[in-house]
């Protein structure tokens, strides 16, 4: 079975964003700086990002990622690449870790 890494929402402000989502729910920065932040929940993550950076998407982890296309190395040590479905719904296919 596959495993859905995180689910990306665009936000206009990172910052309140993270504010907001820490005040209201029980979660983990994973990760935060000007442009995105990561949000552990207990079953996935919540990717905060803002317009024009990311597209809002859900994130997939795939042993063989690369077999979509050419990976991208992220500053959070990740990489992948993104593809559409049929309907133009964002993917993002990152490489399994470890």
């Amino acid at each position: 079975m596959e495993k859905l890494q995180h689910v990306a929402i665009t936000v206009p402000d990172i910052k309140k964003a993270l504010d907001w989502y820490r005040s209201e729910f029980d979660v983990e920065t994973a990760y935060a700086d000007d442009s995105w932040a990561l949000l552990q929940f207990e079953n996935i993550a919540l990717a905060l990002v803002l317009p024009g950076q990311h597209p809002p998407h859900i994130a997939v982890e795939r042993d063989k990622a690369e077999l979509f296309g050419p990976l991208i190395s992220h500053r959070d040590q990740t990489a992948s690449v993104y593809i559409q479905d049929p309907w133009g719904n964002a993917i993002e296919i990152m490489k399994a870790k470890g």
